[in-house]
């Protein structure tokens, strides 16, 4: 046996080199990563959806979200990805809500791009903030406050946001509380937050339409059925560190463009470009189904549907993403239905209960239809339309998704 003695001095250190490296891959911690706690996906903000007077233009907006798991440190994510001009912004703000317009100034800070507090956004461009010490608890309230320089004509931002927003003039981007704003329900610029959370925390990304989006909920309510399945989440230990990102546009479609990108178009940025996105609920192709004008279209997009389902569901496996068929809620009574737009719906469905290609089925269609006439959704659970849950078809919809499923 040859003692260290003996060893000549390169080959002693490579010795404790090796020795050395081996014990620290093997106790070194894993980093922390990026996960996606909120999202709301960007589109063309149609005109009867633009900001009202006096404009973005030299002006400040302030507006509300409510993110899923909490941290702290946290980015911001920023879009122009639908206008034709760039997007000046002086300042952006972030602080905890209280109510209305008002903020917690004295936990309030100044986001920076690229170490500055002012940034411009080229047109089609999406951005990210420079990471920002900030802590903020799961399922809590932000505002986030931004003073535009100068606004392009097209804006992207999303019309569906359920949530008051806040316009003031000048530039009041650090004020506790606006006076005499205007207010609308949508959100422009913000797409999402991220934060840094443990390498085991992960987040669901939601691709849907506007029962996804919200539509029959309550304003200001955060109770979408997305919001109900993070409140699920938050009481169960082992799925408290998964965020929920809600990708639904309201009259979406999967396979053309109807209002906002289709799904077909947008799932690679929605969903698998997301930060920390292990699961991705499919939910998506009423809207397909509802436009079709005879029985012959109405079985291609079902086929064309299943198609576009297997596209989605094999480019996210080649990504580790597991990926749960939500089936396609009842609709008879509403103003899609008819014969061959409901035999359509059945094929739809039962091919997602059937097919197994998913990770998983959430079946919401027998979680919402009427016992006595299972083509209906239950009298007490939509929002008069008979397409659209009301805020009790959202909590039951939120409370069928199971923990289970993201253990």
């Amino acid at each position: 046996m040859y003692s260290l003695k003996r060893l000549p001095v390169l080959t002693i250190a490579m010795v404790i080199l090796f020795i050395c490296s081996n014990c620290t891959s093997e106790k070194a911690p894993k980093r922390n990563i990026w996960v996606g706690t909120w999202s709301t996906a960007p589109q063309l903000v149609e005109p009867q959806n633009n900001p009202p007077e006096p404009g973005l233009t030299g002006n400040t907006l302030r507006q509300i979200i409510r993110i899923s798991i909490g941290g702290d440190t946290l980015r911001l994510h920023l879009s122009n990805a639908y206008s034709d001009r760039p997007l000046s912004i002086k300042k952006v703000t972030i602080a905890p809500s209280l109510n209305g317009s008002r903020i917690d100034t004295d936990a309030l800070q100044v986001l920076q791009f690229s170490g500055q507090p002012n940034v411009v956004m080229n047109p089609g461009e999406n951005i990210v903030s420079d990471a920002l010490a900030f802590f903020v608890r799961s399922r809590s309230d932000l505002a986030i406050t931004i003073e535009y320089a100068e606004a392009p004509e097209y804006i992207t931002g999303h019309p569906g946001s359920r949530t008051t927003s806040w316009l003031a003039r000048g530039e009041q981007s650090e004020v506790v509380e606006f006076e005499k704003p205007v207010t609308m329900d949508h959100w422009y610029t913000i797409s999402g937050i991220s934060v840094r959370a443990k390498p085991a925390a992960g987040a669901v990304a939601i691709l849907g339409n506007s029962i996804t989006d919200g539509r029959g909920s309550g304003t200001n309510a955060q109770n979408r059925w997305p919001d109900r399945m993070s409140e699920a989440l938050m009481k169960d230990d082992s799925t408290s560190n998964i965020g929920v990102l809600n990708q639904g546009i309201g009259g979406n479609c999967v396979l053309r463009s109807c209002l906002g990108p289709s799904a077909l178009s947008r799932y690679h940025r929605d969903v698998l470009e997301q930060p920390g996105v292990r699961w991705l609920i499919l939910m998506e192709g009423i809207n397909d189904i509802g436009q079709a004008e005879d029985a012959r279209t109405a079985d291609e997009i079902a086929k064309s549907l299943i198609d576009a389902y297997e596209q989605i569901i094999t480019t996210a496996h080649q990504r580790k993403i597991k990926v749960f068929g939500a089936t396609l809620l009842p609709f008879k009574d509403s103003f899609y239905y008819t014969d061959f737009r409901e035999a359509a719906r059945q094929h739809v469905n039962t091919w997602i209960r059937e097919s197994g290609v998913f990770d998983g089925i959430i079946d919401f269609d027998s979680v919402m239809q009427d016992p006595n006439d299972p083509l209906r959704l239950l009298t007490e659970v939509h929002s008069g339309d008979w397409l659209h849950p009301n805020e009790l078809g959202y909590k039951r919809m939120g409370e069928a998704v199971h923990p289970g499923l993201f253990k």
